[in-house]
Formats: C-alpha cells, structure tokens, sequence
C-alpha cells in the first residue's frame, strides 16, 4: 500500500508543478478557449489535460519501479497496457483541442476529414485505437455476474467486443457532463477515488494505483481549474480519465462497481440524447452572476440547478460534487 501512496503523491506534485508551466506554454502556442459564462468571455489556455497526463505517467512509472525493483508482486503487462490506452487517449484528446483551436482561427482545414473528426459518429470512434493495448494482453475476466442471468462467460467476445465499446462509451460519456469550472476534473477525482479505494479494499492493487494516481493528479490540476478557472481542462483531460475508469474497472474486475460510480454520465447521455446531442450544458449568465439554461427542457444534469434561483457556476459545481459524493457512498453501501 505505501507503494501506492509514494506513486500518488508523485502524480499530484509533478501535476501541481506542471500546469502553471503547461499555462504560459498554451497560451504562447495558441491553443486557448473562451471561458462563455464569466463577463467578458475571457481567453484561457485550454487542453490542460496534458499537465495530468504527465502527472499520471510519473505516478504510474513510480508505482512500476518501486514494485520491480523491490521485488513486490506486480502484474506489469495489465498496468502497461492500461497507461498505453490512456496516453493514446489523452493524445486523441490533444489533437480534437488542437483543432477546435484552428478552426476557431479559420486555417484551412475544412476538408470532409476535418469536419467530420468533430461531428457525427466519427469522433467517438477515433477513441477506439486506446482499447487496443488492453485488447491484445486480454485484460480482465471474460464472466461477469449479470443480473437476472447470473454469471455469464462472453468468452472471446470481452477483449474483442466488449473492452472497445466500453472505451468508447465511458472515454465520450466523460465528455459530456462538462462545461462548468472544476466540474469535469471535480466529478472525475471523486469516481476514480472511490474506485481506487474499493480497489484497495478488494486487494487489486494495480487497479487501485491507477486510478488513485488519476484522482490526485485531477485534485492537483482542480488548484487552477476551480472557479474562477486559470486553464480550461479540454478533451485531452475527459478522455484521459475516462480511460482511467475503464482500464481500472477491468484490470481490477470491478465493473458493477464502477457503473454504479459512472451514473451521473450515463444520465448526462441520455438527456443529451433528448436533444440528439445538440443542447448546450452552458447556461446564460444573469445579472446577479447565477446562471440560467439556455433551453426550455432539461438536456443537462447542470440544467436542473440552473432552474433553481441563485445559483451561481460555482454552487452548481460544488453541487454536482454532493451528487457524484452521494453516488459513490451507494455504491459503497450496495457491494460492501
């Protein structure tokens, strides 16, 4: 276990260290966002996932070579396909922020590729290639207890079907429940913590490190993230961590658990499928500084906090925090 508290408090300083750099670096690069719901619309570096995903790497590096080098039981081919997947996945990340940002420049890449890269079904399944490293090395056990069908063994069909739809879905569904200041790194830092720990309680070790590792470095990169925020997180970070909750849940075989934890992406989906993906999670900014939907109907778990009076960006952020915290305990109370 102390492996694992060396490797995170490795992750959270080099992120907590990196970001304020990685700040001035996208900012002189170019690669920035207008924060919509502040006076103003002020310009922010974007696509500060990168900064986490260096955290995540030294964690996890750490993690490896204190178990190596000591001798301590590790399965390195299961925690090295998973770090493969996610930098593969922040780095898909990276290129949708990179060009969002040329194309808010109006460069010439308005080909039917370039386009298509951020509409349709071609950006979710641009993700696929990260489910290849825990693909080939079959990550995870192929039965899994179903309800109402029991235990049922998919056999070859889990690292061939099943690991890339759940790469997929939860790396894009991490994607949607965003738009606010903290929100996406917040929400994703409690997750990846209650996984990590039911984790640890089920001695999957691996598992644990991983996404603890991710939850810290999210708390570390939530310094400059929470409102007001000083860089934006970009796809590069919801991919990223999205990857994490995937590649944890099946090295560490605790799925149902991790889709207990996963609920409140799997409703932001829906409601945004209500809208055929169209609806907007930001809200108009009032004169009393609360915000308010920019839709009649709810297409965003954000939206129901903006029906009520008085809530700013912030409280809906520190509210979702209550929602996702309430969640994990349930899970919690269902498989403890």
């Amino acid at each position: 276990m102390w492996t694992i508290f060396i490797s995170v408090l490795a992750g959270f300083v080099t992120t907590l260290v990196l970001t304020p750099i990685s700040i001035d670096f996208l900012r002189s690069s170019g690669i920035v966002g207008k924060d919509q719901q502040k006076k103003g619309k002020p310009v922010l570096p974007t696509s500060g996932g990168i900064s986490v995903l260096f955290g995540f790497i030294t964690s996890v590096s750490v993690f490896i070579g204190l178990r190596t080098f000591l001798f301590l039981p590790i399965d390195n081919s299961l925690v090295l396909a998973s770090l493969s997947s996610v930098i593969i996945i922040g780095l898909i990340g990276l290129m949708d922020d990179i060009h969002v940002k040329e194309k808010a420049e109006k460069v010439k890449m308005e080909s039917q590729l370039s386009v298509g890269f951020r509409k349709g079904w071609v950006k979710p399944l641009f993700v696929v290639p990260a489910a290849l490293p825990l693909m080939v090395v079959r990550a995870g056990q192929s039965s899994m207890v179903l309800p109402l069908l029991g235990s049922v063994d998919f056999g070859i069909l889990y690292p061939l079907l099943l690991i890339p739809i759940g790469v997929v879905c939860v790396s894009n569904g991490t994607n949607l429940l965003a738009g606010q200041n903290g929100l996406e790194a917040g929400t994703g830092a409690i997750a990846l913590f209650s996984i990590g720990v039911f984790s640890l309680i089920h001695n999957q070790f691996e598992a644990a490190a991983l996404s603890l590792s991710m939850s810290f470095c999210l708390l570390a990169f939530l310094k400059y993230n929470f409102y007001p925020a000083k860089i934006l997180p970009g796809d590069s970070l919801t991919f990223s961590f999205g990857a994490v909750i995937v590649a944890s849940a099946i090295i560490g075989n605790v799925q149902r658990f991790a889709v207990i934890v996963f609920i409140p992406w799997i409703i932001e989906a829906f409601l945004k499928l209500r809208s055929k993906f169209k609806a907007s999670s930001l809200g108009n900014l009032q004169e009393d500084g609360s915000l308010k939907s920019k839709h009649d109907k709810i297409y965003s778990l954000s939206h129901i906090f903006m029906r009520m009076e008085g809530m700013t960006e912030k409280k809906i952020v520190v509210s979702m925090y209550f929602v996702e915290t309430a969640i994990c305990l349930l899970a919690f109370i269902i498989f403890l």
